[in-house]
């Protein structure tokens, strides 16, 4: 696949007036190693030894733009190294955009969709897949409004035959609609964003009685940004149904405050609330031994980076608690980072965090996650860095995770990322 695609970009180079358009062709390179000590088991009898593994992911892609049209198509790759059965290759991205001078634009395609913080929708970069949707956007873009909507409609291959049930793929819904709207208002340093979405989930029994259920997010995204700080804070709601049917009702709310009261250092402060539940979610037709619930409260963080938020060792909204129990969260955090020069940088960072609920088998408190990080720019095109993350679980972490008897978890990564860049 690679070997086609540097054959395609040679051919289209050739039918190309220097002066008209402009070709691009890049690449990333990235490789980390992690280590790990005690954590989420692979099955109920854990053993929480030491685990080790190298992670690669390569994206290779080529972009063509002109006045009025635009395109871009990347491979990604992306597997452990040694492993046959974890390895995955698929196309990242694959999009033709056309503008007008007025600001308008349609973009459609295999594409990203990031926005704001990257909360609810966000590339995710950290993930050895990055995260992409098959879309069509529309929008304009000027005097500081820009808006965007865009829809996606999925279907598997089997359809051709008239089975609309949907399952698998890039991304887990039948269908998706959503509008993105920010403004940045004059002579203050205050933007804005409204998001409004409306997702198809896939439920019912296929090939029986299939059904799309349908839940709606709708919120805001605020920051501020007068001289040495930068205040953020999000409020997000969801209702509808969610994929069994079953009423959702859920909210989420975040702040974080970031002070730079010099060059070289800055320090920050925030929340995050999750909603939850107080017991496990079954489907309406109930189960033996389990409560049944009659609304869903636990929010769902959807298409966002969700490595960026809740903590650096992922153990939330990435991997999911015992049998996909949502007790909602709630991250108290504060820390620092020091950039002594512009190629290097130093974060230190102090997590506490609880469920948002009440259980009367566990306590609130989670545990304690402390977390160092550190970078070097080893030149324009490559970086190195490192990390290592600490926690001290409680209880009720190993009840809803099933986590290390010990409660003590060990995390540290060593990661180099190249990015080379061609232009013709």
């Amino acid at each position: 696949m690679r070997r086609l695609l540097f054959i395609a970009l040679g051919l289209l180079s050739l039918s190309l007036s220097a002066q008209e358009a402009h070709l691009t062709a890049d690449a990333n390179f990235l490789t980390r190693g992690e280590v790990r000590a005690g954590g989420l088991p692979s099955s109920d009898s854990f053993d929480p030894k030491t685990a080790a593994f190298i992670l690669e992911r390569t994206l290779f892609g080529a972009g063509y733009d002109k006045a009025g049209l635009s395109s871009r198509i990347t491979a990604q790759h992306s597997g452990t190294w040694g492993s046959s059965e974890s390895k995955s290759f698929n196309i990242y991205e694959a999009w033709v955009q056309f503008r007008s001078k007025g600001g308008t634009f349609v973009k459609i395609g295999r594409q990203n969709l990031s926005y704001d913080d990257q909360r609810i929708f966000g590339a995710d970069n950290w993930a050895m897949t990055a995260m992409s949707h098959d879309v069509l956007k529309a929008g304009y873009e000027g005097h500081g409004h820009k808006i965007h909507l865009f829809a996606a409609y999925n279907q598997n291959l089997s359809g051709l035959n008239g089975d609309d049930y949907f399952t698998g793929g890039i991304q887990p819904y039948k269908n998706m609609e959503a509008a993105w709207y920010h403004y940045d208002i004059p002579k203050t340093k205050l933007g804005a964003s409204l998001l409004f979405m409306n997702v198809g989930m896939q439920g019912g029994d296929k090939g029986v009685n299939p059904e799309v259920f349908y839940q709606q997010l709708f919120g805001t995204y605020l920051t501020y940004k007068p001289k040495y700080l930068v205040a953020e804070a999000a409020c997000y709601f969801q209702k509808g149904r969610e994929e069994n049917g079953l009423p959702l009702d859920a909210w989420m709310l975040s702040g974080k405050v970031t002070a730079k009261p010099s060059s070289q250092w800055s320090v920050y402060i925030g929340y995050d609330h999750l909603s939850g539940d107080e017991y496990f979610a079954t489907p309406p037709k109930g189960q033996i031994g389990v409560t049944q619930h009659k609304v869903v409260k636990g929010f769902s963080s959807l298409y966002g980076s969700h490595h960026k938020f809740y903590g650096a060792m992922d153990f939330f909204y990435v991997t999911t608690y015992v049998n996909g129990f949502t007790p909602g969260l709630q991250n108290a955090f504060i820390g620092a980072r020091w950039t002594p020069k512009e190629k290097y940088f130093v974060d230190a960072s102090y997590h506490f965090l609880a469920i948002a609920t009440k259980l009367e088998a566990a306590d609130s408190p989670l545990g304690h996650e402390v977390e160092f990080s550190a970078g070097v720019n080893l030149g324009k095109e490559a970086r190195l860095s490192t990390g290592y993350s600490f926690m001290r679980g409680t209880k009720t972490m190993e009840i809803l995770k099933k986590t290390s008897g010990e409660r003590e978890l060990h995390w540290g990564w060593l990661m180099l990322t190249v990015t080379p860049r061609f232009t013709r």
